[in-house]
């Protein structure tokens, strides 16, 4: 046994090391299960910091969690912190221009994303969001994953906390994330401004000793890092051995990702989908249940988490890797949007998401049946695939179908 774990440790460090920068050792990774974990943890380090912030979210909210993050950012200020936030266009189009304002007066530089483009428009970068979930604080902590900075229960105060995940990382590792921070930064800054390179100066290092774990950061854009997420997961699927727990908020995988995981059901993985059953997206929510019928036929398992809304990006396979981050799988977030990821291998970490999940699943989970599902109206049936059919036309004029086509030839 102890064998074979180190053969799947060495396996996937490989992986990592073979197309990215690889695994960093001596981290120490921090689970962090929805707002009433993430907020404080994050608002502590920002009380913390002495030299610079980063953060990066995709929706920014005018809302008491809002307000309360940017106090927190606004005493940072006052302390001779420079803060950097970055917001998508598209994903904070509500927040109002006055509360951008009055962060810029207080001393937050403040940049957009990609201000939103008319729906009406058919250009592919409409839809190249910034979808990234990151703060780093100085060089001593880094909080990646799927929480933006909106309240957990949003306008719908009825219904329990979404379900989500990020990560609070120490070690060698914010280096790098402080890194994939500050170059995105200096690359919006330079489009607005037309500077050179946003330099901002040497920290001190990270004062944290003591971490025991290896773990990796992975993004993906539109230049370098166009598949890496998807391959990481591509890869440690491929190699499972006895389980694979996959929870995603927004799930329509391409081709490739449904093979794999029908592969690992037939060679006597159990493989289980934890997916949304209250969605606010219904077009994605139909298109994935048009999926359905050929998971289940291949034996894997499907719940869906109709306690709240599901926004988790997580994994765990074989009780050792993990990966928490921003990256739905669906096309928006494997070919479009800027994503981070990070990937963890450790048996206590993975145990510790993995117990989460299979206890959301067992209280909170409705098991999808084969045999009930074959049993749908075809009404609803007709109603998923045709959903399916409108997102995949939606790709095709966006223009990204014929900007792979010619990415394609050019690598073969």
């Amino acid at each position: 046994m102890a064998q074979a774990k180190y053969r799947r440790r060495s396996f996937y460090q490989a992986v990592l090391a073979e197309s990215w920068s690889g695994f960093v050792p001596d981290n120490q990774v921090t689970l962090l299960q929805n707002g009433a974990a993430y907020f404080p943890a994050i608002e502590a380090a920002i009380d913390q910091a002495r030299h610079e912030i980063y953060l990066e979210a995709y929706i920014y909210q005018d809302d008491i969690t809002g307000r309360r993050i940017s106090d927190a950012l606004k005493r940072a200020v006052r302390r001779g912190v420079k803060v950097h936030v970055l917001i998508d266009g598209y994903g904070s189009k509500d927040l109002p221009q006055s509360m951008r304002d009055q962060l810029q007066a207080d001393g937050v530089q403040i940049l957009i994303y990609r201000p939103k483009i008319s729906p009406w428009t058919f250009r592919r970068e409409r839809l190249r969001r910034m979808h990234r979930k990151i703060v780093v604080v100085d060089r001593e902590i880094a909080f990646v994953g799927g929480i933006n900075v909106i309240s957990d229960q949003g306008t719908t105060n009825d219904l329990p906390p979404r379900y989500d995940f990020a990560v609070a990382v120490q070690g060698p590792l914010v280096d790098v994330i402080r890194l994939s921070a500050q170059r995105l930064w200096s690359m919006m800054a330079w489009k607005r401004f037309r500077k050179g390179r946003v330099r901002t100066g040497a920290l001190p290092a990270s004062t944290f000793s003591g971490g025991t774990m290896s773990a990796a950061f992975l993004v993906r854009d539109n230049f370098h890092h166009r598949r890496d997420i998807e391959a990481a997961y591509l890869e440690a699927i491929r190699q499972a051995e006895s389980e694979i727990i996959l929870a995603n908020a927004y799930f329509l995988p391409g081709a490739d990702f449904r093979h794999a995981l029908i592969k690992a059901a037939e060679r006597g993985v159990r493989v289980v989908l934890l997916l949304q059953g209250k969605s606010d997206h219904q077009l994605q929510h139909y298109a994935s249940q048009a999926l359905y019928g050929n998971f289940l036929t291949a034996g894997i398992e499907i719940y869906e988490y109709h306690t709240s809304f599901l926004h988790a990006k997580v994994a765990v396979i074989d009780g050792y890797w993990a990966t928490v981050g921003s990256s739905n799988i669906d096309p928006f977030s494997l070919l479009l949007s800027r994503e981070a990821n990070v990937i963890v291998n450790d048996e206590t970490f993975a145990a510790t998401l993995a117990q989460s999940l299979k206890k959301t699943m067992e209280t909170d989970g409705q098991r999808i049946l084969a045999d009930n599902w074959k049993q749908q109206s075809a009404r609803l049936r007709f109603l998923a695939w045709l959903c399916y059919g409108w997102l995949r036309l939606m790709m095709g004029i966006s223009g990204y179908a014929r900007a792979n086509g010619r990415n394609k030839k050019r690598r073969n």
